[in-house]
């Protein structure tokens, strides 16, 4: 007698499954592996897991149908193999990056040179002093220059336990919690990296830090435009970016690449605004004098023509060089003055900080209104 799979497959179709009453083609546990050779006939029945009460009583109804279908002499019996399902893993969701902070902030040059870790430095301090909860991540990843302006560059990074796991410790210094590149590696040598390794070390000093609850979370960024600023708005979802410049007309024009950038159709990262650094220079004996070195307004005609607000005009003066170049920014003062609870009389440079923190914390609000929440970029290489 000739057997064929056909009359195999027609056979086990009246068998049922005890579980659900359905047939076993019904439950796909009818494996596409059946093999005749005579009289002898062999296949697989697949069941979900090895504790499966009925799969003895299945594999007798089987054996039992086939030989009722195609007679006695079909040699079935203890020729049914039993397999199981793999089980499927469940599809770990990412963890969220950096879930307990409410606005993230790039600050962010065309070139380098214009102040841009001055800005952000001042500015993170200038949020603290006005009460908000601070971080500050230094991802200028080949000159990292914010351990030497905070006055922490000897300062050791521990790592501490929370939740079962071991996270870095992020320094914190006027009220805002930092950590740098600069903390990892010996302060008199470069970075000797290449794009992968610095965008590495970047996510872990984002994805690894306890940074905990924060208002305001700011990212000294790179000058240009790099990898790293491709990782940064690949792992973090950016409220926004703040474009430092001078009046100059070369920085200007790298001003415009940083901004077209971030406002690219596959990037769309918000801007905030534009800050004019070093916009004029006046003699501390003269502070009533303003010369513009760098040239007059090319910040505010930038703003004007791109259709982004000028947040601030910073002055170009020594004591801000100096502040930072000492490891205590000018916005220290604002912090001073908030303890010893006189908070007027600031000079001009600390008070051209304050101003930026406001104009900063009123453009996230009104973007943050206007705006979903904004989303991590997927950039297709």
């Amino acid at each position: 007698m000739k057997i064929y799979p056909a009359q195999i497959l027609e056979a086990i179709s009246t068998v049922r499954y005890p579980g659900n009453g359905k047939s076993l083609a019904e439950n796909n546990m009818i494996e596409d592996d059946i093999r005749i050779g005579g009289n002898k006939v062999s296949f697989s029945l697949i069941f979900d897991k090895p504790t499966d009460p009925f799969i003895k009583s299945v594999v007798r109804m089987a054996e039992t149908a086939i030989q009722s279908s195609l007679g006695k002499d079909v040699e079935i019996r203890d020729n049914i193999n039993v397999k199981y399902r793999q089980p499927q893993k469940p599809v770990e969701q990412p963890r969220p990056v950096l879930p307990k902070v409410k606005n993230i902030i790039g600050v962010s040059s065309g070139k380098g040179g214009v102040g841009k870790s001055t800005v952000a430095a001042n500015v993170a301090i200038a949020l603290a002093a006005k009460g908000y909860k601070v971080g500050l991540l230094d991802a200028d990843i080949f000159g990292p220059s914010m351990p030497r302006m905070f006055g922490v560059e000897d300062e050791p990074v521990y790592m501490v336990n929370e939740d079962g796991r071991d996270w870095i410790d992020p320094i914190e210094k006027f009220g805002v919690k930092m950590l740098s590149i600069g903390f990892l590696v010996a302060k008199e040598n470069a970075v000797l990296w290449r794009g992968s390794m610095a965008s590495n070390a970047l996510r872990q000093l984002i994805t690894d830090a306890l940074w905990g609850e924060l208002d305001y979370f700011i990212i000294d960024m790179p000058p240009g435009t790099s990898d790293i600023h491709l990782t940064l708005v690949q792992t973090l979802p950016i409220t926004g970016v703040v474009i430092v410049t001078t009046p100059q007309e070369v920085a200007l024009a790298d001003a415009r690449k940083g901004i077209a950038m971030f406002k690219d159709e596959k990037i769309n990262v918000p801007v905030l605004g534009i800050v004019e650094n070093m916009s004029w220079f006046t003699p501390e004996s003269h502070p009533e004098e303003k010369y513009y070195i760098f040239g007059n307004g090319g910040g505010a005609r930038l703003a004007e023509k791109l259709g982004v607000k000028l947040l601030v005009q910073i002055p170009l003066v020594r004591g801000i060089c100096e502040d930072v170049d000492t490891g205590n920014p000018t916005s220290a003062e604002l912090i001073a003055k908030k303890l010893t609870g006189s908070p007027d009389g600031y000079t001009a440079e600390a008070e051209a900080f304050s101003i930026l923190a406001d104009s900063i914390v009123e453009q996230c609000e009104e973007r943050n209104k206007k705006l979903p929440p904004t989303q991590k970029v997927e950039v297709k290489h």
